[in-house]
């Protein structure tokens, strides 16, 4: 049975049908109007970045193009300077610069008096700028670009003055002329011309060069960029000839083809825009790090092998090295002819480490000149990766560290006289009490053997029992054992001989300037503690060097101490192993380490006592550093220091 509605209820049937379909409508028509604006201000972006990553590769052409010509006079002004070249081979290098850098008006040489010298190019008027800008240059040293300017009519002119010195004094300069005009059609490439129009701005935001292949541009896409010169301050202004995006001409017929086509469509479009842009940022990425590499290796030698171990690419630095040719290295399979025959045996492994993929990413090694001279070398070793991705070799760094190993042994040796100059200092701040500690066993020496010698020279003749002299005399004994153990203790602290590495006890180590840490502590009537465990492991190191250590960290705890309650100075030094190392503390209750020179605490000549050189703590680091270990401190918790320094135990070994 049918219900009727009423007639109130059929009036508003109609309407509320309708409104689902019409809500869906008016949601269609705002997506489809909303597309298309939306598509056009991404589009309107994507050119904005676009054409700002544009602009920024611009930049650093220019930069590149301005740096390159203006290391190429520093090299010509320093080899002015000594004197080593002459007036026309310097003009010849000119007429070079000049022809390699068409942006270049003119490259002149005047001397200390602004006399012409040599000059390539065609003479420029002389702007105040450029003369403002030489005289900067002058008084600062340092080369300094003019601020741009008309000269005679031409286009803009500015000119980058490098003054030469010799043994502190004015020798001349060197000057370039740069025609901007020139300089952008050198350095913007074409493509980017095509699209943009290219302007350079002075300070003022005037236009002194402009490049404007495609005609004016828009004003809908711009950008700029500053170039920061010494002494110039330009503007690298960029606009697109390019209009804004346009809304589609029908939009009926757009929404028709955007429903039909435009999820395919944009999908294909948007995958190919970015697999293209993908491999055009690869591409130019390795470029890029390849260029990089490159100028940032000119003193490092670089060398490239392919699988086989062949070589297929070096640079002049690596050619320089060896003393041979690029000739005579490409292609050149082992053995190489810069192996020296002592190390053959070494080349061989590591080449055979090489073809099998294991390769030692840093070592060093010796390499044979031509001329038979030994070069000792640092070589980094990296996998070479093709464009594709595939593995195509190896890559070497070599750099000549020659000089490098001769300063090792400057500050070895260094080192070395800096350690027996403080064991020497140290017996000398000792030397009162050393006297004053050798003086008790002579005098008991002396007691003893008078008491003996009295004891035979008694009264009435009778003879003297050898058990009553026998105390005596092994009491004079003793007291010579320790006299002898105090001097022997002193002569092997002082006396000078290369380090020796060898298995060597902590216990015993502590025991043998026993001593001498005594020695010290009892000037400032302080007790020393020692805890070594007897079963620590040994460690190879040098004894000497580790008495030292011990010494001077006993005598900083124990000077630490001298103003503070006498019942509170004790220096405790224990020893132990943890993590396969035996670390050994001398912990004192002294004033502690203020915060504002724990930062410089090991640094040479730095102290805060009256009367110290500062080298101690350095001198310790240094040693401990020697023998691969650390030497830290921290707050005692009871009040005070603790030193603690740790070394490789030798483990396995009884």
């Amino acid at each position: 049975m049918d219900t009727l509605l009423p007639p109130s209820r059929l009036q508003l049937a109609g309407p509320l049908r309708w409104a689902l379909p019409v809500t869906l409508v008016l949601l269609f028509l705002a997506v489809l109007l909303w597309l298309p604006w939306q598509a056009r201000q991404m589009e309107s972006n994507e050119r904005q970045e676009q054409l700002i990553a544009d602009t920024l590769w611009v930049e650093q052409a220019i930069r590149f193009e301005l740096d390159r010509n203006a290391e190429s006079l520093e090299n010509l002004g320093a080899e002015i300077a000594v004197g080593g070249i002459e007036p026309a081979a310097v003009q010849a290098r000119l007429d070079q610069m000049r022809k390699v850098a068409r942006e270049l008006t003119r490259v002149a040489w005047l001397d200390e008096a602004g006399q012409v010298r040599a000059s390539s190019g065609t003479p420029v008027a002389t702007t105040p700028a450029s003369r403002e800008a030489a005289l900067l240059a002058h008084q600062t040293g340092n080369g300094r670009y003019s601020r741009p300017a008309s000269a005679g009519g031409a286009g803009a002119q500015m000119d980058y003055h490098l003054p030469i010195t010799r043994d502190g004094f004015h020798a001349g300069s060197l000057v370039v002329s740069y025609d901007l005009d020139a300089l952008l059609d050198e350095t913007v490439p074409w493509w980017f011309a095509q699209d943009n129009a290219v302007a350079l701005l002075d300070a003022d935001d005037k236009v002194v060069a402009r490049r404007e292949s495609a005609g004016p541009g828009r004003g809908v896409y711009t950008h700029n960029r500053p170039l920061d010169l010494n002494g110039a301050e330009l503007l690298l202004a960029t606009n697109s000839v390019k209009a804004a995006p346009r809304l589609l001409p029908n939009l009926l017929v757009g929404s028709v083809v955007l429903l039909a086509l435009g999820l395919l469509a944009s999908l294909a479009a948007l995958w190919r825009d970015v697999t293209r842009r993908l491999a055009a940022e690869g591409a130019l990425r390795q470029q890029m790090a390849f260029r990089t590499a490159m100028e940032n290796s000119m003193v490092t030698g670089l060398r490239a092998r392919d699988l086989e171990g062949r070589i297929t690419y070096v640079n002049p630095a690596f050619c320089r090295m060896v003393g041979l040719t690029e000739a005579e290295l490409v292609g050149r399979a082992p053995p190489m002819p810069y192996w020296a025959p002592e190390v053959i045996g070494e080349y061989q492994q590591r080449f055979a480490e090489v073809l099998s993929g294991n390769v030692t990413p840093q070592f060093e090694t010796v390499f044979q000149r031509a001329d038979g001279q030994r070069i000792p070398v640092l070589i980094f070793e990296a996998p070479l990766i093709g464009a594709d991705g595939q593995h195509t070799g190896w890559m070497g760094s070599i750099l000549d560290i020659s000089e490098r190993k001769h300063a090792e042994e400057l500050h070895r040796q260094q080192q070395e006289k800096l350690q027996a100059s403080s064991r020497l200092a140290t017996m000398g701040e000792i030397s009162s009490m050393l006297a004053h500690e050798l003086n008790q066993p002579l005098a008991a020496i002396s007691s003893y053997t008078s008491g003996a010698l009295n004891m035979l020279s008694g009264d009435g003749g009778k003879p003297v029992d050898a058990d009553t002299l026998r105390p005596a005399l092994e009491q004079a004994g003793l007291q010579a054992q320790r006299a002898g153990q105090i001097i022997r203790s002193v002569h092997q602290f002082v006396k000078k001989r290369d380090p020796v590495r060898q298995l060597v006890e902590i216990p015993a180590v502590i025991e043998g300037v026993r001593e001498l840490m005594e020695l010290q502590a009892r000037r400032f009537y302080v007790a020393v503690q020692i805890h070594a465990d007897p079963a620590l492991p040994p460690v190879r190191a040098d004894r000497m060097m580790l008495e030292q250590v011990l010494l001077n960290l006993t005598r900083n705890g124990v000077e630490a101490m001298q103003d503070i309650a006498p019942e509170r100075r004790i220096l405790r030094i224990e020893a132990r192993a943890a993590n396969g190392r035996v670390e050994v503390s001398v912990i004192d209750n002294g004033h502690g380490i203020p915060d504002d020179v724990n930062a410089r605490l090991y640094s040479p000549f730095f102290t805060t006592k009256a009367e110290g050189m500062g080298m101690g703590l350095s001198i310790c680091r240094t040693a401990i550093e020697f023998h691969g270990g650390t030497l830290n401190h921290r707050p005692n918790p009871g009040g005070g220091t603790v030193f603690t320094f740790s070394l490789p135990a030798e483990v396995g070994v009884a």
